[in-house]
């Protein structure tokens, strides 16, 4: 089994019908310009065809009258018939690339619009790069079927109206011509199953090219830091080989049509030679009337072609839209009962009894209770994967419970508008993310009309401004992707500006102390005590000062509570939280480090 082939859990079949009625929906909006495009279709189509009828009237008049300027008449309607297909179709072409252009955004429009509105936990089971390729790649793709189905119309045009001339100039040709038909359409129906397999395999492929290459590049620094450079280069060979393997194999599948329809076109050829000369020798037709049905026969094959390998060159988009219908019907999990916006929240909390797994075979609430009051600053501790960010993502609805409830002043949070209710929480993770922007967008993100004044008033509440005065550009200074080309700790400090910009109600900091130097730390401390005071925070706690300075505590062992009380309390008690202290927090405090100080001035 090659690698990334498999496919998503999202993935749906669908039936033919129901793609192109959904492809049609799309294209509705454009009914007007879709009449034109059509309309030019036909003018060019009946130009195109009428080349072969006025070509065969040349031929009979040089047979029979030799007019010279009738010939020399036709030659030139002829030639103005060429000129006028051209135009035809250049405006033709332009006005649907337009339409088409305007399909494939709003397809990405509403793929991106989906995939927006899912939890966390969609992204943590979907690589981010398959779904991109989706959005952007499979979009095109679909937006390939309508140009292919305007060419087949634009065939049939033809073939119908140079049909309709050969059975008024010769029966006997014209049902030969006519009986070979059938075998076009065998042959091109017959790979449209495999055709279809393969355009979806092609797809696949790319899209894990795309997310490899995503992932590859997001985790640089680590490759190079433990010198895995050459084993990411080897693994990338080995998926864009397999793309290489599979899309060679649909384009083998698609080589395969066109020589198959070209034999029959030979054997149609060889069968008009054949039975046209025998008829002209019987001076059944001219040789005019023959000329018509062998050069005629290009143009009529031409589209017959188009028409009959029409089939499996449409699976690509087919199988295109398939992928990208998935993504966009795939119901987001987060469910939301009603549309209420909430006044300033006061911040009261309730986990009523919640169940909530990440994975249906783990665990990691059962009937979990918790309470905390407005203005309640509170700190959760415990081992890593008891819970403890679990926690704050549901709160923030990162993620949907199974079980139970989780009520907001009393209002359950499946009930709040959730535009309206994020943004009264503010989130300050461990590790900083930063738009690749300027500093001071980075801050106004949450709040576009926020005033330069309200800005310095973020930073100075969160840690102080003067830092700023230090780069190239002040505020204008451009972060670089990640906020990459800032100290992590500035990182952290816009971040936290970010939050306070917005006065949430509710405040979630999963430690956003820990990735900062020591002298920002205090900096950050001090401003932090001003800020959580009267209003609710929930403190995912890593350091000494955390669990010192807040309301109450609570300890959390396998998604239960164990313990909760203040510093002191559960100091007292000399259970978990004791021994925890002990563990993580106690090397913190300033009693130990100066009995460490004295133990090393007596060895000294």
């Amino acid at each position: 089994m090659w690698y990334g082939l498999e496919s998503e859990e999202y993935d749906r079949i669908y039936k033919d019908r129901v793609l192109l009625k959904r492809i049609l929906r799309y294209f509705s909006p454009y009914k007007r310009p879709m009449g034109f495009v059509v309309f030019l279709l036909t003018i060019a189509s009946l130009s195109a065809a009428l080349i072969p009828i006025l070509t065969t009237e040349v031929l009979i008049n040089m047979e029979t009258n030799r007019n010279g300027v009738y010939i020399i008449f036709v030659l030139s309607i002829t030639f103005i018939l060429n000129i006028l297909e051209w135009v035809f179709n250049y405006f033709r072409r332009r006005k649907i690339t337009k339409i088409i252009a305007e399909v494939v955004i709003d397809l990405r429009r509403d793929a991106t619009t989906a995939v927006l509105n899912h939890d966390l936990s969609f992204f943590d089971r979907n690589p981010i790069g398959k779904i991109v390729s989706r959005i952007n790649t499979d979009s095109r793709d679909v937006g390939q079927i309508v140009e292919l189905s305007l060419d087949l119309i634009s065939s049939f045009f033809i073939v119908v109206f140079l049909l309709v001339v050969m059975f008024y100039m010769e029966i006997v040709l014209f049902f030969a011509t006519l009986i070979t038909f059938p075998l076009f359409f065998i042959v091109a129906l017959s790979y449209r199953k495999i055709a279809r397999r393969r355009a979806l395999l092609g797809q696949r492929a790319l899209a894990s090219v795309n997310a490899y290459v995503k992932e590859s590049f997001s985790g640089i620094q680590i490759a190079k830091t433990f010198r895995q450079e050459q084993k990411l280069y080897e693994t990338f060979n080995e998926v864009n080989d397999t793309s290489y393997k599979v899309n060679l194999r649909r384009g083998f599948v698609f080589s395969v049509v066109w020589p198959t329809l070209a034999m029959i076109q030979g054997l149609v050829l060889s069968l008009l030679i054949f039975l046209g000369g025998s008829r002209y020798i019987d001076d059944a037709i001219t040789i005019g009337e023959l000329n018509l049905f062998l050069s005629g026969l290009s143009f009529l094959f031409f589209p017959l072609l188009s028409i009959a390998s029409f089939w499996p060159v449409f699976q690509t988009g087919m199988a295109a839209s398939e992928r990208i219908f998935a993504l966009i019907d795939t119901l987001p999990l987060i469910v939301q009962n009603d549309n209420i916006k909430p006044p300033k929240l006061k911040g009261e909390i309730e986990f009523r009894n919640v169940n909530f797994h990440y994975e249906a075979s783990k665990e990691i609430f059962q009937n979990f209770y918790l309470k905390i009051n407005p203005g309640e600053s509170l700190a959760i501790v415990g081992h890593t994967g008891a819970g403890k960010s679990s926690l704050a993502k549901l709160l923030a609805r990162f993620y949907e419970f199974q079980g139970g409830d989780i009520l907001v002043d009393g209002v359950s949070i499946r009930s709040y508008d959730l535009n309206e209710y994020r943004r009264q929480i503010g989130i300050i993770p461990q590790i900083p993310f930063l738009w690749a922007d300027s500093l001071e967008n980075n801050i106004k993100y949450c709040c576009k009309k926020a005033t330069d004044e309200a800005v310095f008033n973020a930073l100075e509440n969160s840690s102080g401004s003067d830092w700023i005065e230090d780069l190239s550009d002040g505020l204008k200074t451009f972060t670089g992707e990640r906020g990459g080309l800032l100290s992590m700790g500035q990182r952290q400090l816009v971040v936290f500006a970010r939050v306070l910009l917005e006065n949430p109600s509710i405040l979630i900091l999963d430690e956003a102390t820990a990735s900062v130097d020591p002298f920002t730390e205090t900096r950050i401390q001090d401003a932090l005590q001003k800020t959580i005071e009267g209003r609710t925070s929930i403190i995912i706690a890593h350091r000494l000062w955390t669990v010192r300075h807040v309301d109450r505590i609570i300890v959390i062992e396998q998604g239960k509570i164990v313990e909760e009380g203040n510093h002191d309390e559960l100091m007292a008690k000399g259970g978990t939280y004791a021994e925890l202290y002990n563990t993580y927090f106690r090397h913190q405090s300033l009693e130990y480090i100066e009995k460490m100080k004295e133990i090393v001035e007596n060895k000294t």
